[in-house]
């Protein structure tokens, strides 16, 4: 095995490839059904303001250790870990990242297949003729195979881009998608705001209501912004060993973090005054997760004129969003099993994404099926969910900070985030004092909490 870049090693061709690729890993299904939700749920703008906070002083640093990271040892997360910290098991942490992400896109994988299966279902019209949509999710979910069969589809897709390369798939599909995202985002928005009574949503989402915010919920913000930027994964590190030297890191996890914020909030308000338009149940019984995309907000399309042309819109960019993600998951697997086992990409890709289909059938047919088998009291796709969630993620991000800020060190992180003292900063310094004692401390709270308290992080 070898962990030494080889000499015509792919990277991204340009700063605005780098944003598109890594904003459109942090940018996923939980910006549209988790957010919304939690952040009107626990406060509106009282929660908003903690979120963005924590975005700004937990969330940047922490982004900025991986790619770091990454692109100083200019390789996958295993080898970065090998290459900076020789001889020691620091090599763990990485991968640790690479099982979590592939344990992520296992179960993940079974939700972005039901995005298309819904995709379908809009576009032929079934899906507003549809008097019960609680069954209708329950029929398709629980089916012996048609949830895998849009399971399959979905990492065919997401295989066929990471296949092309960094420059020429990722690279190329993400500068593509999302601005698509954000067009489809904000012209759903526009309707919804404009619908009679979508005011009061409006009001509900950023009006503060200071009375509704106790330690869960400065916890939850503090997790959602540290895990709303796919931190703690290898997405990061694997992405920041693509980016070029003369890129300014720190500006760059900034605009990442603006990207990734700016489109959780207008998720928020394509999602939230449309529910208050329509009166389609209360907000604060709703349980983020798939019960809001896939049974409640149907219910709003069904209700709203020209419904057909806003559900086939929003299952695209529901779609769009969740394969943005997953291309970047499952680039970490193949750049481990590519520089490590010294694999082709397409041999790295096929083998990838096979293996973790094989659990992501596992994980779909334990809403069917498989759903009388449990461990630990769960099906194997809230094992899975848990798992990664509230254990691997966790842990991961608080031994990442904990490397760059004690083990990494101060000299060579200066060294990496300046461009070898080209940029010059006051912020560097602020940066590195928040990672080394203040991220550590954060994220260990919610490592410690998430174990306990249900719905920190995922």
């Amino acid at each position: 095995m070898s962990s030494l870049p080889s000499g015509n090693r792919d990277s991204f061709s340009s700063k605005f490839g780098v944003i598109a690729a890594a904003a459109g890993s942090a940018v996923g299904l939980g910006n549209i059904w988790r957010f919304p939700l939690v952040t009107t749920q626990n406060g509106g703008g009282a929660f908003l303001l903690l979120y963005i906070g924590f975005i700004l002083f937990i969330g940047i640093p922490v982004m900025l250790s991986e790619f770091t990271i990454g692109r100083r040892a200019q390789l996958n997360a295993f080898g970065s870990f090998k290459k900076i910290a020789p001889g020691t098991p620091w090599y763990l942490v990485g991968f640790l990242g690479i099982l979590t992400a592939f344990a992520i896109l296992a179960f993940y994988s079974t939700v972005a297949g039901w995005t298309l299966e819904y995709l379908v279902q809009a576009i032929s019209g079934k899906l507003l003729h549809t008097q019960d949509m609680e069954k209708n999710f329950a029929d398709f979910s629980t089916h012996p195979y048609r949830p895998l069969i849009w399971q399959l589809v979905f990492m065919l897709l997401t295989a066929v881009v990471v296949y092309a390369g960094i420059q020429k798939g990722i690279e190329k599909f993400t500068k593509i998608l999302m601005p698509i995202l954000l067009v489809l985002i904000i012209f759903v928005v526009v309707r919804a705001i404009s619908l009679p009574g979508a005011g009061e949503g409006v009001k509900y989402l950023f009006v503060p209501d200071w009375s509704a915010v106790n330690f869960k919920t400065v916890l939850m913000a503090l997790g959602q912004a540290a895990f709303s930027l796919s931190i703690g994964m290898g997405t990061l590190i694997t992405y920041g060993s693509y980016i070029q030297k003369d890129n300014n890191l720190l500006k760059t996890s900034a605009q990442v973090a603006f990207a990734d914020t700016s489109i959780a909030i207008l998720s928020s308000l394509m999602v939230i005054p449309a529910i208050f338009a329509f009166s389609v149940g209360s907000i604060d019984q709703m349980s983020p997760g798939p019960g809001l995309v896939f049974e409640v907000l149907p219910n709003v399309f069904k209700s709203m004129p020209g419904g057909v042309i806003f559900s086939i819109i929003f299952f695209f960019l529901l779609s769009v969003a969740a394969l943005t993600s997953t291309i970047s998951v499952l680039e970490v697997v193949v750049a481990y099993l590519k520089e490590e086992l010294q694999f082709s990409r397409g041999k790295a890709t096929l083998i990838g994404s096979v293996s973790i289909s094989v659990l992501g059938v596992l994980a779909t047919l334990s809403f069917g099926p498989l759903a009388d088998f449990q461990l630990f009291g769960q099906t194997i796709f809230g094992v899975l969910n848990y798992a990664s969630a509230n254990i691997m993620l966790t842990f991961g991000a608080l031994l990442i900070v904990v490397f760059v800020g004690w083990r990494m060190g101060r000299t060579a992180f200066m060294e990496e985030i300046s461009n070898k003292g080209q940029l010059v900063s006051l912020m560097f310094k602020i940066v590195f004092f928040i990672i080394r004692y203040i991220a550590p401390i954060a994220i260990g709270i919610i490592a410690v909490a998430a174990l306990f308290m249900e719905g920190i992080t995922g």
